[in-house]
């Protein structure tokens, strides 16, 4: 786990919710303070869709940001700035897949249940923080540096300027 403090705050809040930087990703929550505190649990309700349309649609457990973006987006925007907002994003499981067999093939693939990039902005600062979970006890911590390094390079590839919060 590695915690990322933003420092070009206009240029990555741009990105986040105006462009599709992050809409591969998949939401798990978000909580967005402005007048009212709107909590966001990005579980999909899978009884609000056919059989069909969740078939043709590839729905996924949880809903994807360029989804809920617009929405997110239309509860921040205006003249005053959020008085804080976190996402918490994850990587999709075809996402969680490719990143298992580049890092460590061998390990089983339903035991990484998630890969994390956790968003938070307060006090006019901007931090991503990286987080894994895994379904087994593990003291090898490989996936958790490399998924580490990858958000880094991630970012970097992306433009965006950060430095290490730890």
């Amino acid at each position: 786990m590695i915690a990322l403090k933003i420092e070009d705050l206009k240029s990555f809040t741009a990105q986040l919710f105006m462009g599709e930087t992050f809409d591969g990703w998949l939401v798990r929550e978000a909580n967005i303070v402005t007048f009212n505190s709107f909590t966001i649990d990005g579980h999909i309700r899978q009884g609000y869709y056919s059989d069909e349309e969740l078939e043709a649609n590839r729905v996924e457990e949880f809903s994807s940001w360029k989804m809920l973006r617009p929405i997110c987006y239309s509860l921040i925007k205006g003249k005053r700035l959020p008085e804080s907002f976190q996402i918490t994003l994850q990587l999709s499981p075809e996402e969680n897949e490719k990143f298992l067999r580049r890092v460590k093939p061998d390990f089983p693939v339903d035991q990484l249940a998630a890969l994390y990039l956790n968003i938070r902005y307060e006090n006019h600062a901007a931090s991503c923080v990286t987080g894994t979970s895994l379904n087994v006890f593990t003291l090898d911590r490989q996936i958790e540096h490399e998924w580490d390094d990858t958000v880094r390079r991630y970012f970097k590839k992306l433009q965006i300027p950060y430095v290490s919060a730890e």
